[in-house]
């Protein structure tokens, strides 16, 4: 007998048990007390199963089977899986959002007359009539009580008398500027909600990565609603902003760098992931020679806090120091100027045209910088601050006087409007005691109040 007395592994077969293993071999395997397969036969079968599954995977990821769309569509079912095609992401994505995105229009009072007639200030009573001033995007986020609620810049609508908004489907319907913040320009508009079936989405834009596809949409040049993509280039860039237009940068904005095409007209319009969410707000582009594809939006991350409170305020609190300033920088320019050809003026610290600077809104006048007629005095080592054009609220009833040059705020210092502005609106609250360092004909002095809230002047 074998070392196993078991026939499998036995080398002596009965003829008997020869002429059964020949009936067998013709027999069932899985009947019912059957032999077991063979390890051969086992491994063959595993082989040809797991082709098959090997098969079948690779349809489910890769698109391909008897499942697909030979037709170019959406979708190829494989297994009863949907797989999107890539290219057909941005479709959908820009479809899913596209019927929220309007047509934001600018209108303003120009006078009558003829030839191109000019716009009028707000204040200015006289005949004219309203016409588009300026055409620019906007996006519905949401809708409450028979109203949406539109984001757009605060450029857009800026000195706007009314505001028309256009629908995708061309209707045009008036507009209520629910709140403006000129900061960080963003603006929030109310219309009639009756047939709006579509609000946008709100994204993540923390969750942004550079060279992740993005696509911004809105109506450039006023040639209607349309469709550009790009990816993110950056997404944390810190840009310079002149708030009155006057080529000095008075505040700093963050956003996303984008090479998507942006163009006036743009601006105010969602700038959206591939799933259809609106990560920022289109703001602005760089327009110089030799500079194609830089292009920005607001981080929407940055201004639904600011819609909020437009929303809910009408306006964005921020504490007020109560002051209208010039960086000194600009004025030892001014003096070099004047060494070199001439006093411009009787005494002014401005030349004519200059315009001094708020430190929330830049936009006092000049006829009392003009009338000062004062040279500042200030120690040989003081090159940097800010000079007080005019102090009002919180900083007059502190006694802070015409040409007195803030140098620190809280023992920090500051060489210029834009600082000034920074430290306050990220550093202290409406409330808070701020201590002013300053110099008044030559002499060190320091002063502390509170800071106020700015009332809204509009």
């Amino acid at each position: 007998m074998s070392l196993f007395d078991d026939d499998f592994y036995s080398t002596k077969v009965s003829k008997r048990a020869a002429r059964e293993s020949k009936k067998e071999d013709f027999a069932f395997r899985y009947k019912s007390g059957g032999r077991k397969w063979s390890t051969v036969r086992i491994a063959f079968v595993s082989s040809i199963t797991s082709a098959v599954a090997a098969t079948l995977l690779f349809g489910v990821v890769f698109g391909g089977g008897g499942g697909t769309n030979s037709g170019g569509g959406a979708a190829a079912v494989t297994g009863g899986i949907q797989v999107v095609d890539p290219l057909e992401r941005p479709i959908q994505a820009s479809a899913k959002v596209r019927p929220a995105v309007v047509s934001v229009i600018n209108l303003q009072m120009f006078s009558l007359g003829i030839g191109n007639g000019k716009a009028q200030p707000e204040n200015e009573e006289g005949k004219g009539t309203l016409r588009e001033a300026g055409v620019g995007s906007g996006v519905i986020i949401s809708k409450k009580d028979g109203k949406a609620i539109i984001i757009t810049n605060y450029h857009v609508i800026d000195q706007a008398q009314a505001v028309k908004v256009v629908l995708m489907n061309g209707e045009a319907r008036e507009a209520r500027i629910v709140g403006k913040d000129q900061i960080t320009d963003l603006a929030v508009l109310e219309i009639d909600a009756k047939g709006i079936d579509v609000v946008a989405e709100i994204g993540d834009s923390s969750a942004l990565r550079p060279a992740e596809y993005i696509i911004a949409i809105g109506n450039p040049l006023g040639l209607g609603e349309s469709v550009t993509t790009g990816s993110v280039s950056k997404t944390k860039q810190i840009v310079p902003v002149s708030l009155n237009q006057d080529g000095v940068y008075d505040w700093e904005q963050e956003v996303i760098q984008i090479d998507a095409s942006i163009n006036q007209g743009n601006s105010g319009g969602p700038l959206i992931d591939l799933n259809g969410r609106v990560v920022g707000i289109n703001s602005m582009k760089i327009a110089d020679l030799g500079v194609e594809g830089i292009g920005f939006a607001i981080p929407i991350n940055l201004a639904m806090p600011i819609v909020e409170s437009l929303i809910k305020l009408g306006h964005v609190p921020r504490p007020y120091l109560g002051v209208y300033t010039m960086d000194l920088e600009q004025y030892w320019e001014q003096q070099d100027f004047e060494d070199a050809y001439g006093n411009a003026g009787e005494g002014g610290i401005l030349p004519e045209g200059d315009v001094p600077h708020d430190e929330e809104e830049a936009d006092a006048g000049d006829e009392q910088v003009l009338e000062g007629g004062q040279k500042l005095t200030l120690p040989d080592e003081v090159f940097d601050g800010v000079i007080v054009l005019e102090a009002v609220g919180p900083a007059k009833d502190a006694g802070l006087l015409f040409n007195d040059v803030i140098i620190k705020l809280d023992r920090e210092s500051i060489s210029s409007t834009m600082e000034l502005r920074k430290y306050l609106y990220q550093q202290k609250k409406i409330g808070d005691e701020i201590e002013i360092s300053f110099y008044r004909d030559g002499k060190l002095k320091v002063t502390k109040f509170k800071l106020a809230e700015k009332e809204d002047e509009e």
